[in-house]
């Protein structure tokens, strides 16, 4: 155990760019070394760009309960996720949300909703609204992780945000719950790409024999 202790001691000595950077401000203390990270996380997630999203929720005992991959082509604020029997559209005033078993398409007014890992580009441009930062360390492949705490209360305590510190890249989310429980959201194949409008609208004449609820 003292040598485990001694190795540990001197690696933190030898890693001095884990130590954040604070800037001290009346809501409390900034780290710099973060907030640089994730803004250019957020540049790299500007313009038209498409990833693969792989999904999985863990309860108390870190056990798999679920695991999901989805689609996703974003273009801040709109943004179309597509996975299994279900399809998302949204053209930033719109949403669709369609079932292709139930052969039915619900259309609702864009809200803000409090989940930030639906929209990780919202998050990263937004973040300093509701959040701290605060860079955890940087592993040895480059990857920064750090650490987003809500000022203000919410379901779960932090999400913790894995990126590329030299690209920018967001490889990884987790949101980390009261109660031990976590989502984790694994970013892949993530590249800037064309869109048209109508890649962020459901098209219902494309789409004969589904039933159309508007909600609006």
């Amino acid at each position: 155990m003292k040598k485990l202790i001694s190795f540990l001691l001197v690696l933190t000595l030898a890693l001095p760019v884990l130590r954040a950077q604070l800037t001290h401000t009346p809501n409390g203390a900034v780290d710099n070394n973060a907030n640089a990270i994730l803004k250019k996380a957020a540049a790299k997630m500007s313009g038209t760009v498409s990833f693969s999203v792989t999904v999985v929720n863990r309860d108390a005992n870190k056990k798999e309960t679920l695991r999901q991959k989805a689609d996703v082509l974003y273009n801040s604020p709109r943004y179309r996720v597509k996975t299994g029997e279900v399809e998302v559209y949204s053209d930033g005033k719109s949403v669709w949300q369609y079932n292709k078993a139930a052969k039915e398409v619900v259309v609702s007014p864009m809200v803000e909703v409090d989940d930030d890992l639906i929209n990780p580009a919202n998050l990263l441009s937004n973040y300093t609204k509701t959040f701290r930062a605060k860079l955890i360390r940087e592993e040895e492949d480059g990857t920064a992780v750090i650490d987003l705490q809500p000022m203000k209360g919410k379901a779960f305590h932090k999400i913790r945000l894995y990126i590329n510190s030299k690209t920018g890249l967001l490889k990884k989310l987790e949101q980390h719950n009261y109660d031990s429980s976590r989502g984790e959201y694994t970013i892949s194949n993530f590249k800037n790409t064309k869109a048209t409008d109508a890649d962020f609208a459901f098209d219902a004449k494309s789409h004969p024999g589904v039933e159309v609820v508007d909600m609006r």
